[in-house]
């Protein structure tokens, strides 16, 4: 049985550090500052979803407040780099 080796990706060339790191998966600084900060609220999310007490009438309302925070969060993770594009790319006239 013999055993036949693919080249599934070409090669790459990382001699320019992070900048090309970046360039291969299409992030830019910006987009990676916003998937960061999503991220960071997601953990909130999560923790407040965790800190759900057993009574009735508040844990409605903090799972209600924890859920819409993951919203947000995976709102800013998807269409952040799009939403602060407007911000980031602004030209003085």
């Amino acid at each position: 049985m013999r055993h036949h080796l693919y080249n599934l990706a070409a090669g790459t060339d990382m001699s320019g550090g992070f900048e090309d790191f970046f360039d291969t998966i299409g992030l830019t600084g910006a987009g990676l500052v916003t998937k960061a900060i999503g991220a960071v609220i997601a953990v909130l999310g999560i923790a407040m979803l965790i800190k759900v007490n057993s009574d009735p009438k508040t844990a409605l309302r903090k799972a209600g407040l924890g859920i819409g925070v993951l919203f947000i969060a995976v709102v800013l993770v998807m269409y952040g780099d799009t939403l602060f594009s407007t911000v980031t790319n602004a030209k003085v006239s």
